[in-house]
């Protein structure tokens, strides 16, 4: 989980305000962040707007990474994954989450997502909410469980277990009016 040597050296020339270990950190990183800001937001303006927030909160902190607890890409990344959230509480303020505890798990076919590809896919998650998207991706894309996810989005577990569910609901609908276009 160490970080390289070129990592540490980055880091300590953003720690000192160094311009340009800030920019070669900033381009090391852009790509792999830039595709984590997209998977959470529904336009690439939106996904610029978190990257460069989320890259501010680096450079603002940088000072406080370990890397003995993580890698600094994977402390970067969950700097990104948290600054999505941020972005995303931010633009549903005044929308109200249903509470549900139990919620029935909707059938995808896998043989209909077999025939898109990663950005066919990327496109039908963006027509989601965006909460509905971000718990979507938490569970599916990061790994998280309802638990972790309603700590890290101020909601309840069932209120994610909802959210999971009606992201499931919505793309199935996406995905047959797809197959049946195709």
């Amino acid at each position: 989980m160490s970080s390289t040597p070129a990592d540490m050296d980055l880091i300590s020339g953003c720690i000192n305000n160094d311009r340009k270990a800030q920019e070669l950190l900033y381009k090391h990183f852009y790509g792999p962040m830039a595709s984590i800001c997209l998977r959470y937001t529904r336009n690439e303006y939106d996904a610029v707007e978190v990257l460069n927030n989320g890259f501010l909160k680096v450079f603002k902190n940088i000072q406080q990474y370990d890397g003995t607890k993580a890698s600094l890409y994977t402390w970067i990344r969950t700097i990104m994954v948290n600054s999505a959230i941020d972005f995303i509480r931010q633009r549903d303020r005044q929308k109200r989450n249903m509470e549900i505890s139990v919620v029935a798990e909707p059938h995808i076919d896998s043989e209909v997502i077999q025939k898109l590809n990663a950005e066919e896919l990327l496109k039908l998650v963006r027509k989601l909410p965006p909460a509905t998207q971000a718990v979507f991706n938490l569970y599916v894309i990061e790994g998280y469980n309802h638990k972790e996810i309603g700590t890290v989005m101020g909601i309840s577990e069932g209120t994610s277990k909802w959210h999971l569910s009606e992201a499931r609901k919505q793309l199935q609908k996406l995905l047959q009016t797809l197959y049946v276009v195709r």
